[in-house]
């Protein structure tokens, strides 16, 4: 087994994540809703999905991306509340701008996420443990909303440490926890081990931190190919990204993995047409325009097709894009297996996008008539 770093890190990373950003904005600004079972998005009648659901509606089982008609299913009386993204953003600006007060180097990761190092003591405190407390109680003082932050040595564990005892509170793991810490950790609770991921790791009997770091180089990359090297380091509590403000976007997509599997054109279509919209609302919010369209279909046994077409000029209308996206998808029909999942996504911008100037509205993006599992709003 590879020990550990035998020196101790001088970086300070601190995680910050919103408790449930959307719902909590909602019931924040009408206490009818407190303690009562919130889900942000379309009603069933709309047949869409749940953008954001309350830790009350989550005790039935309701959960971001669930249709909402499933949702009713499961919660006896599950409030629906149409998304306010307005408000949303002027809580983020809000969120960024204390950021700032502690630290400039900054990663925004979403509406309501960001990473900040804070290895450099811009206001004096004593501790990166202090910097986070500070910056919690100054987010409950100006938003009346809470957030939960985790607090290391590299991005991968603070950002695992922020989920350890939400809401409302803050973890940090030191050097000489990291290992025991990571080791007994749940592997689907690692950042970039996906839910299909985890089923993987599953089945080559990886259940915790422990077992992926007794396996070795070779195993991981018989099993996982490219990202053998990701899951070899965060084993180990390695990360060695940098906090970095001025990653450059180079393409936005949005993907639904389907509740059945699909064999109909027009169930395809209806799919790859609301993604389509997810990514459309995230370029008219953020402004920026591609050239290239590229739309992908998983099959049920998950083998996976690829269609792109780049333009003179950049895609600047939703109905272009919209036609587009089904213009590609029909370069696979008829298919030849059943769809699971589809990707529709934007590239070659015409100029490039920093990180902080992307923030998407959703945590996931969440507008697909046909009730995904999971669609998962991604940057590259």
């Amino acid at each position: 087994m590879v020990r550990w770093m035998d020196r101790e890190p001088t970086r300070k990373v601190v995680h910050v994540d919103m408790d449930p950003f959307f719902e909590s904005v909602e019931q924040r600004d009408d206490p009818a809703l407190r303690r009562r079972p919130v889900a942000v998005g379309s009603s069933p009648a709309a047949r869409g999905v749940v953008a954001a659901a309350s830790y009350d509606a989550r005790q039935f089982g309701v959960r971001s991306t669930l249709p909402s008609v499933t949702a009713l299913r499961r919660c006896p009386e599950p409030v629906f509340v149409k998304p306010r993204f307005d408000i949303y953003r002027a809580v983020s600006r809000t969120l960024h701008a204390i950021f700032a007060d502690y630290k400039s180097l900054i990663q925004p990761l979403s509406l309501d996420a960001a990473y900040l190092d804070v290895s450099e003591n811009l206001r004096g405190l004593r501790t990166a443990w202090s910097t986070a407390r500070e910056i919690r109680a100054r987010i409950a003082e100006e938003t009346g909303l809470t957030a939960s932050a985790g607090i290391s040595y590299d991005k991968f564990l603070a950002k695992l440490a922020s989920g350890h005892r939400k809401p409302n509170c803050q973890f940090a793991v030191t050097p000489d926890m990291a290992a025991p810490w990571v080791e007994s950790s749940p592997i689907g609770r690692c950042h970039g081990v996906g839910p299909v991921t985890a089923r993987k790791v599953h089945t080559s009997g990886i259940e915790n931190g422990a077992d992926l770091n007794a396996r070795s180089t070779a195993f991981l990359q018989e099993h996982f190919g490219s990202a053998a090297a990701w899951y070899f380091a965060i084993a180990r509590g390695q990360d060695d990204r940098l906090v970095d403000p001025d990653r450059t976007r180079k393409s936005s997509g949005s993907e639904a993995t389907f509740d059945r599997d699909l064999a109909e054109a027009a169930e395809i279509e209806a799919g790859v047409l609301s993604m389509a919209d997810d990514v459309w609302t995230w370029c008219e919010t953020a402004r920026p325009f591609g050239r290239t369209v590229t739309v992908k279909v998983k099959s049920a046994d998950f083998e996976q097709v690829t269609r792109s077409r780049s333009y003179p000029d950049a895609v600047v209308e939703h109905a272009q894009l919209r036609q587009a996206s089904l213009d590609l998808i029909r370069l696979v029909f008829p298919p030849e297996k059943e769809i699971r999942l589809v990707d529709v996504t934007v590239s070659k911008f015409e100029a490039p996008v920093r990180e902080d100037k992307e923030l998407p509205l959703f945590g996931s993006a969440v507008r697909s008539a046909y009730a995904p599992l999971s669609i998962l709003a991604k940057a590259s």
